[in-house]
């Protein structure tokens, strides 16, 4: 069985790493991957280094943004160093481990940011957690490939490992997508009451308000649910 598990390549730059990377999915039993915004244009080297992968490298998605990409995820985890309050940080094989059980949900994905300057910081903060290889301090970076090829490694063995499923389903999660659409609709009620004015564009109490929301892994019912009482409350507040 194919797992819903997507990794996401943030404005990658070097056409070898992307044939390297998608070589490496493969051997883990992957395919499924975006990239957005790619830099790199020719991809002749990214052919030369993807060998018996190829289908992997012509299958790729590509997406104009990361909320593009990852739209449907029910758990995104980003590779970051990062320590951001309210995040969980989790080695690569928690990160494995934890996307094979999501996957049960729906989609979940794991990014990665460019070979230069990583994931910006509005990136970061639309994850759910953030992952980092315990690397050497006189070495901390890894190559985009080589990061791909750990992570895709720890899904494998996750995977090989999974005991089979519980008979019960497990309730369907939110999207993000959909977790968009109660955060839009929390920002509209609490203007509506007044309680939010316009703030600049990190809108840092309304990420605030939310973030305890977006951590709390809403299911698809709980999140229809807010989203119904948010539109009552605002009718209220507009008619009032």
């Amino acid at each position: 069985m194919v797992l819903p598990i997507r990794f996401v390549l943030m404005r990658p730059r070097n056409a070898e790493n992307l044939g390297a990377a998608a070589r490496a999915l493969k051997n883990c039993g992957l395919s499924e991957w975006t990239w957005v915004r790619p830099e790199a244009e020719d991809l002749g080297p990214a052919r030369r280094l993807a060998v018996h992968a190829e289908d992997v490298l012509d299958g790729v998605r590509q997406a104009d943004t990361l909320e593009e990409a990852v739209a449907d995820c029910v758990w995104v985890v980003g590779t970051s160093s990062r320590k951001v309050e309210g995040k969980r940080r989790l080695s690569p094989r928690a990160v494995g481990e934890e996307l094979v059980a999501r996957a049960a949900q729906g989609p979940v994905a794991v990014v990665f940011g460019d070979e230069r300057s990583g994931l910006t910081n509005v990136e970061v903060e639309r994850c759910h957690d953030l992952s980092a290889v315990p690397t050497d301090p006189s070495q901390p970076s890894i190559n985009l490939a080589q990061a791909v090829l750990l992570y895709a490694y720890e899904v494998r063995m996750a995977s090989l490992a999974a005991a089979p499923p519980p008979p019960a389903p497990l309730p369907v999660a939110a999207s993000d997508e959909e977790l968009a659409r109660v955060e839009e609709t929390l920002e509209a009620t609490l203007k509506a009451g007044s309680f939010l004015v316009d703030e600049h564009p990190g809108r840092t109490g309304l990420r605030d308000l939310f973030a305890p929301l977006r951590r709390s892994r809403l299911t698809r019912n709980e999140a229809r649910l807010w989203l119904a009482a948010l539109h009552t409350l605002r009718k209220r507040l507009s008619s009032g």
